[in-house]
Parts: C-alpha cells; sequence; structure tokens
C-alpha cells in the first residue's frame, strides 16, 4: 500500500496549502540563479521542504535528482556521486535539472564531506536545493552564507484539517469531525505526520476510533518555534517541556531567550522587567549547578526560561504577532574572544619553548611580548602572518588603554 503521503505528494505549487512566502522566495531564486546556486528550504518535520521541491521541477519541467545527505558522508562519496550530477546534462529530455540534497542534517564534517559540498556548490551548473530541519547549527554557517535562506512555516490547525478532509474525500472515506480534528491538532504542524494518523484510521476502517489512540509526534522543534510558543503561546500545556525536542545545548537556549526578550516585550517594561527577573534567577541555578553539581536545579533552571519567561506578560500575544527573532550576539563574541586567546595561547608557546620557561610564565608575562619581539624574533619563533597581526594588534590596544 502506498503511504498517502507519498500518494498525495503536492506536484505543482497550488497543491502545497499555507507556504505562499516559501513558493515566491523559492521562485526569486529560480529565477535569480546563478546569483546564488543554492537555496536552503528550512523549516520543522512535514512542512513541505521535499515537496517543493518536487513542485518546482514539475512546474519548470526539470528533471530532479535526489540525494539524502546521510549517503554523503565523506569527501570521496560526495566527489564520486555529486560531482556527475552538477557537470552532466539532463538525461531525460527536460529543460534542465535540479539537484536536491534532502535532510542536510545528516552530513558530516569530520571527514570533508561539508567543506566539498560547499567546493561543489562554487561550480555547479544547476540549482541545487537543499532541505533541513536544524540549519542553525554552527558547522552550517558558512553553507548559510552560500544560499538562499527560505523557510517554511509550520501549518496552522485550520490547513491541516482541509487537508485531512480533502484526502479523506479522496479515499471515499467519512471520518468525524472530533478524530479529524483530533489529528489536525496533535500533529503540531507537521503535515507528514497528521497523513500518517489518518492512515491509521483509515486502515482500521472504523468510525468509532479513540482520540487518545491518535499519538503525538515527538519532533524535534527549531528554536524559532520554540520562542513563539514560550513567548505567544503560555496556555500550552506542554510548555515545561518546550526545550525536550530542541537539539541544542541549554546554554545556548539561554542566550537565544536572553537576545530576544528586548524584540519581544518592546513597549512592555513592566512585562521586560519580570522576564528579566525570571532569566536572572535562571542563570543563579545554572551557576550552582555548575559549581555545586547540584543536577536537580535543572528542574527550577528550565521552569524560570520556559513558565517564567512566559507569564512575564499580562497580555498574552497571539501566534499571529510576528516578531524577528535575533541570533545571540553574544555567541560570536564569545567566539572571537576565545579566537583571540587561542592565538595568545600559541604565541605564548612558542615563546616559552625557545627560551626554556613555563607557558604559564609565558602568558603571565605576554604583554610585554609585542614590544621585545622585534621581525628577526618573530621569525626564529616561526610566528604566522596572524599570529603576527594578533601581536601588532595586540600592542596597539595596550598602548591606547596605557595612554588613557
Amino acid at each position: 500500500m502506498i503511504p498517502l503521503c507519498e500518494k498525495y505528494r503536492a506536484e505543482c505549487f497550488a497543491d502545497i496549502k499555507g507556504q505562499d512566502l516559501a513558493i515566491n522566495s523559492l521562485k526569486i531564486f529560480f529565477k535569480q540563479f546563478p546569483h546564488k546556486r543554492a537555496a536552503i528550504l528550512h523549516g520543522g518535520a512535514g512542512t513541505g521542504k521535499t515537496s517543493l521541491a518536487y513542485a518546482l521541477a514539475k512546474e519548470m519541467n526539470f528533471e530532479i535528482f535526489e540525494m539524502n545527505a546521510s549517503d554523503l558522508r565523506d569527501r570521496e562519496k560526495l566527489e564520486s556521486i555529486m560531482r556527475p550530477a552538477t557537470e552532466q546534462q539532463s538525461l531525460f529530455g527536460k529543460r534542465g535539472k535540479i539537484i536536491l540534497i534532502d535532510e542536510i542534517d545528516g552530513i558530516t564534517i569530520d571527514r570533508g564531506g561539508l567543506p566539498e559540498l560547499i567546493a561543489l556548490l562554487e561550480r555547479t551548473s544547476f540549482p541545487v536545493i537543499i532541505t533541513a530541519n536544524n540549519i542553525w547549527q554552527q558547522k552550517f554557517s558558512l553553507l548559510r552564507k552560500k544560499a538562499e535562506m527560505i523557510k517554511l512555516k509550520e501549518l496552522r490547525y485550520e490547513k491541516i484539517i482541509l487537508i485531512l478532509k480533502e484526502i479523506a474525500k479522496k479515499e471515499k472515506k467519512k471520518l468525524p469531525d472530533n478524530v479529524l480534528k483530533a489529528i489536525a491538532a496533535k500533529s503540531r504542524g507537521d503535515v507528514r505526520a497528521a497523513l500518517n494518523d489518518l492512515q491509521t484510521v483509515l486502515d482500521l476502517e472504523s468510525r468509532f476510533i479513540s482520540v487518545q489512540d491518535i499519538h503525538e509526534r515527538e519532533k524535534e522543534e527549531d528554536i524559532f518555534n520554540v520562542m513563539r510558543k514560550i513567548f505567544k503561546n503560555r496556555y500550552d500545556p506542554g510548555i515545561l517541556n518546550s526545550y525536550d525536542n530542541v537539539d541544542m545545548p541549554i546554554d545556548e537556549i539561554f542566550l537565544w531567550i536572553e537576545e530576544n526578550i528586548p524584540y519581544e516585550y518592546k513597549g512592555d517594561k513592566e512585562a521586560l522587567i519580570k522576564s528579566c527577573e525570571a532569566l536572572s534567577k535562571a542563570d543563579v541555578f545554572r551557576g550552582r549547578i555548575y559549581r555545586q553539581q547540584y543536577w536537580r536545579f535543572l528542574v527550577y533552571e528550565n521552569f524560570l526560561l520556559s513558565a517564567g519567561i512566559a507569564f512575564s506578560s499580562k497580555k498574552p500575544k497571539s501566534m499571529n504577532e510576528f516578531t524577528i527573532y535575533q541570533r545571540p550576539k553574544r555567541i560570536l563574541k564569545i567566539w572571537l574572544q576565545n579566537q583571540k586567546y587561542a592565538k595568545k595561547k600559541t604565541i605564548a608557546a612558542k615563546f616559552a619553548k625557545a627560551i626554556h620557561i613555563s607557558k604559564k610564565r609565558a602568558m603571565k608575562d605576554f604583554f610585554i611580548l609585542p614590544m621585545i619581539l622585534n621581525a628577526e624574533a618573530r621569525k626564529q619563533l616561526g610566528l604566522s602572518e596572524d599570529e603576527i597581526k594578533f601581536l601588532d594588534e595586540y600592542k596597539k590596544e595596550h598602548t591606547i588603554s596605557k595612554g588613557n
């Protein structure tokens, strides 16, 4: 039996419901190719990312060459499979070809798969469409810069009910409204999950199936959806478990919430103060966890980061109210600081080895190194261009601060 999600896969843009903005963005990307050679369709599971790629191919009469990122785990495989695809013309008399890389989340960075993919994107003759549930991992930062980012949103409850009714009608089945509503509500915006549940109901051939028998799908939510739930949907009974399915450390989630509180509660002074108090208390518990290893305090940290933030405002916001959430700037600052510290350590290590002192002593006396290491000394230590540049910048900053 063909699964309903395959049997009724969208064949054109008109078949894709609730994603008009993503469709228009994809059309623009295709029209402007090769201004950017790849587009990343990102969003939660079951939002129609793969279907949108196939709909584009059908609309444009293009062949589609599909690969799953889990099959491209290293540089050699990627080279042998994708390189020919990016260079050979369509074999089926189509106008052209679209290369689809599904579920990029499965690609690895340790064996050269991701760097090789980015290199191939630079010279592909055909548009590349990449799908991802969570594209905001650090390893994808360069890929995001190279590609057009197109967000697919979770479908609204009402849209999913319409899709379920339409497919049930095509299957010549009539189901009670309460069953269809339960399927739609528990899918949490995941059309594929809703269709799988619908198929389970139809296979049982019973109009009296219990609503409790329709199991809610566990799916990894991206951080943007979680923030929308925390800030705008505080009456969700699962709000305390909001972070359970996010593939992100709690410390990084903390930074996302911290960054976006001012954007969400702009103009609501009381909510801004209360949310910052909740965040501050969560930080206190986080400190106790790390210093004293009291891991039971995770319950309190999680409560304050979810319900504590959600109930800061007396006026709950509608999910329709739009807020542009930002990536946390502190992550970038921490990364830059770590990069500087790494250069400082390597220079100090080279200096310590050359004059036979400890690395700790060299780090302690580092402030004097830019002034005593002339061009000849730097050459003897084997300093790289980046390390020499760092020394010069460090000397300049130290001189300015001393002068002030």
